[in-house]
């Protein structure tokens, strides 16, 4: 996990308790790239829509952010991250 601007991002391989689907939303950041939003879906809850988002053509000079799994780092529906 790295925290960079507000946000934690997570390699899929860390993430345990749901799935993230791909949502319907795009954007673009001028510095981190184009992004996807991400639908949260809990074992045992309703969808959180845009819960999170992926950037899918990240900036170069930014590995960290390639291809990971952005959430905002205080958002209530998250209650397990260090």
């Amino acid at each position: 996990m790295t925290r960079f601007d507000g946000g934690i991002y997570i390699r899929r391989r860390h993430l345990v308790g749901g799935t993230f689907s791909v949502g319907i939303v795009p954007g673009l950041c001028v510095y981190k790239g184009f992004y996807l939003s991400l639908d949260y879906t809990p074992p045992d809850g309703p969808v959180e829509r845009a819960l999170g988002w992926i950037y899918v053509v990240p900036n170069p000079l930014l590995p960290f952010i390639w291809y990971r799994v952005a959430v905002p780092k205080d958002h209530p529906a998250l209650d397990c991250i260090a």
